[in-house]
């Protein structure tokens, strides 16, 4: 009896086994850039989540064409969590085109396709698809300026694009900088119809400590122009522990961090109530303590408190998640949730809230 136990007990465990895998989802499968200017690379991104049950690998990612380029998240996704593949393509020939890139992964298929479509003209004239955000007659191609992974001693550098549809010479200044960032324009004046970048960049050792800085700047649409909420950009920067020294045997005794949910959904209680809420479970799957260092929002309008901070091997926590109605279209940050652990392999976690009032 005990054998026939056992051999069941095998064939469930197997069986359970055999379901348990990785699932590749894309935010969308075709991106259309519209029209796009001969001989001037375009991106882009495609948000990936692993709806399975085990690590997500994307091993290999392979356009169609020469003239397409791919960068990919070449670290295992985990169950719930998100990754990114970037497409640049330089146009070599005018006319209509649609690409495919061939995706090679771990899951069921082991090989899907993405793609990219659009038309390559010599003079782009509908900048709508290349820079969708406007301020005044000033057209750029990103609503928010966001530093998401840096560590100190480092400068990374985020650009703006933008265009002027003015009458009159622009030029593009961001106004309220902090100390940590430096601006510069290239180029520094801008014709009617002309486009050009804004290039910000983040002196990580002048920001104040580990966790996210955030701050908001503002683009003059006109010389003499003043700070108001419709030209004003939200600009994050997350500062990270640096895990890059830890051994194999350290990194395999390390705290790793487990939560049930990334993704939190208040729309439908908030269409009732002033006030939503949610708990998600933190535990801790490793072999020494969890210590959350950072917990921050992106939001006035988000709420959170923490039961306890530090987690010892298997022990769980409480984190609970609160959105208030009123304050949610007040300001341009997004609805998110930061937590700076020190599991080496998830040091940063973003909780992402949809609160639609």
């Amino acid at each position: 009896m005990k054998r026939i136990c056992a051999i069941l007990y095998t064939l469930v465990a197997v069986a359970l086994e055999s379901l348990a895998q990785p699932r590749f989802t894309s935010n969308t499968e075709t991106h259309s850039f519209g029209q796009v200017e001969w001989k001037r690379p375009v991106t882009a991104t495609y948000t990936i989540t692993n709806t399975g049950d085990k690590p997500l690998v994307l091993t290999n990612v392979e356009p169609d064409c020469a003239c397409t380029v791919a960068q990919w998240t070449q670290t295992p996704i985990r169950p719930g969590g998100k990754g990114t593949i970037s497409v640049t393509f330089d146009a070599k020939a005018l006319g209509y085109f649609y690409k495919s890139v061939g995706i090679y992964m771990n899951a069921e298929p082991h090989l899907v396709y993405l793609n990219i479509e659009g038309e390559v003209v010599r003079e782009l004239k509908d900048y709508s698809q290349t820079h969708p955000y406007q301020i005044g007659d000033i057209r750029i191609d990103r609503e928010e300026l966001d530093f998401p992974d840096a560590h100190y001693g480092e400068r990374p550098v985020m650009r703006l694009g933008v265009v002027n549809l003015s009458d009159r010479p622009y030029e593009p200044v961001l106004m309220h900088l902090p100390p940590y960032l430096k601006m510069k324009a290239e180029p520094g004046v801008l014709q009617k119809g002309e486009r050009g970048v804004v290039e910000l960049t983040l002196e990580t050792e002048r920001l104040s400590g580990l966790g996210l800085t955030q701050t908001s700047v503002y683009l003059s649409r006109f010389s003499g122009d003043k700070v108001s909420d419709e030209n004003e950009i939200p600009v994050s920067a997350v500062l990270l522990p640096d895990f890059s020294g830890l051994s194999e045997a350290e990194q395999a005794e390390a705290p790793a961090v487990s939560l049930s949910a990334t993704q939190i959904d208040l729309s439908q209680t908030l269409s009732k109530k002033k006030r939503a809420k949610e708990s998600i479970t933190i535990t801790n799957i490793g072999k020494s303590a969890l210590q959350i260092s950072k917990l921050q929002v992106f939001h006035p309008a988000v709420g959170v408190s923490l039961k306890k901070a530090l987690l010892e091997p298997g022990e769980s926590t409480r984190l609970r998640v609160s959105v208030t109605r009123r304050g949610i279209g007040r300001r341009h940050h997004p609805l998110r949730v930061l937590m700076i652990t020190n599991d080496p392999k998830q040091p940063k976690i973003v909780i992402n809230i949809k609160a639609k009032r």
